[in-house]
């Protein structure tokens, strides 16, 4: 059904999509790769494709590569989505019957008064959400997160942290996990020995 509608879609695509729920309760790879092929055929045709996730969910499409930022598509990253949606040219709605996974069986709706509640909250979302970064140099970290960086380097507890750059825990949290999806992964340990490989510190 999503693949049917995907590929109808001519103008417009928005998505809350976080495929951790989706690997934590074990849906089979092959559903997966499916879904993230219907994604990319979607960035390839339609106009604008515009992708909400979670830091944790970039982390775990590492290899799915369900999230299209890098091919044509935009995203933005939320602390955590309130469920699963697709909203397809504005027109239809389909959202996960338990809100985490389509594979659980999914609900489609056209009622024209729900379908706009739902692209309002995606639309609220969206401008509260912060930007993943497509133009950074490939041996530097973003700008905004070279600092985070450093003092994860330096070893500095987050209350250290946030004391000597500024920042709201809040945000200093949302940074350390967007920094972590950048490198794929969940671990701050293993995120060190990632950034290290790759010359950013």
């Amino acid at each position: 059904m999503v693949a049917r509608l995907a590929g109808a879609t001519r103008q417009e695509l928005l998505t809350f999509d976080d495929p951790s729920s989706c690997v934590s309760q074990g849906v089979p790879e092959r559903m997966l790769r499916h879904a993230a092929a219907c994604v990319r055929q979607a960035a390839a045709q339609v106009p604008t494709l515009r992708q909400i996730t979670s830091p944790q969910g970039l982390a775990h499409d590492a290899d799915l590569d369900t999230i299209q930022w890098r091919n044509g598509g935009q995203a933005r990253l939320i602390e955590q989505i309130p469920f699963r949606l697709a909203v397809f040219d504005r027109t239809t709605a389909v959202i996960p019957l338990d809100l985490d996974v389509f594979y659980n069986g999914m609900l489609v709706i056209r009622d024209p008064a729900v379908v706009r509640a739902l692209t309002r909250t995606h639309h609220n979302s969206w401008t509260s959400g912060d930007d993943l970064v497509t133009d950074r140099e490939p041996d530097r970290p973003p700008a905004h997160l070279a600092p985070i960086l450093a003092c994860m380097r330096d070893g500095l507890p987050d209350h250290a942290a946030t004391a000597r750059l500024g920042l709201s825990a809040r945000t200093y949290a949302r940074r350390v996990s967007e920094l972590l999806a950048l490198l794929g992964t969940t671990s701050r340990f293993q995120a060190a020995i990632i950034a290290q490989r790759r010359g950013w510190l």
